[in-house]
């Protein structure tokens, strides 16, 4: 990945929230992967071109399920594929890294402002991945899909991330690559910084 040019937040902020995949770790070839072979596992034999996959980045497996279900006419099991996907990812944990950029705010502001973790991936892939990357430590919350009830692009994820830093909203900063936690943030009140991927749509 080429060097990004990353926004620099607005003065003031009392809190920074990041997405993890595709924002602070590079895992979307990875979580594409696994999906691949989640869906092979179950039976799937539609299409699922990788730009709609991206497209659909930081929503919960279950919503990508159901919109799988609708646009193809399909009947896949949510719990089997999420399942399966989670299984498969945790094979490929290896093949995620962090992006060097993103990580370097995180690690010049931990200690000086609170810093959350906000992801629409499930508490056990998440915890693992940070786990894995040795930053685990960094973050003072992790908030995950199991931990609200609407995914993004709702703005629960964020808006549980400020609370529980006990930070108003208005004054989070958040990192995000994808539309759907984009609009999230938005939608929660947040400064956002978008981080640029090669099939990011503005």
């Amino acid at each position: 990945m080429s060097k990004l040019d990353l926004q620099i937040p607005s003065p003031g902020f009392k809190a920074l929230i990041f997405d993890l995949d595709g924002t602070l770790v590079d895992s979307m070839p990875a979580h594409f992967k696994s999906w691949c072979e989640a869906l092979k596992n179950q039976g799937h034999r539609g299409v699922f071109p990788e730009d709609v996959f991206y497209a659909m980045g930081g929503r919960p497996t279950r919503d990508i399920v159901e919109t799988l279900n609708g646009e193809q006419d399909l009947d896949l099991d949510a719990d089997a594929v999420a399942y399966a996907k989670k299984t498969a990812f945790l094979k490929h944990l290896d093949l995620v890294e962090l992006i060097p950029e993103v990580a370097e705010v995180a690690k010049n502001h931990r200690g000086k402002v609170p810093l959350a973790i906000a992801s629409g991936g499930s508490r056990e892939v998440v915890e693992k991945t940070l786990q894995k990357l040795g930053i685990s430590d960094w973050f003072d919350e992790v908030v995950t899909s199991t931990d609200v009830k609407r995914g993004k692009p709702a703005p629960d994820i964020f808006l549980e991330a400020a609370a529980r830093l006990e930070v108003d909203p208005k004054d989070c900063v958040v990192y995000e690559d994808a539309r759907p936690g984009i609009l999230a943030a938005r939608e929660a009140g947040m400064e956002v910084i978008v981080v640029p991927t090669l099939l990011h749509l503005d």
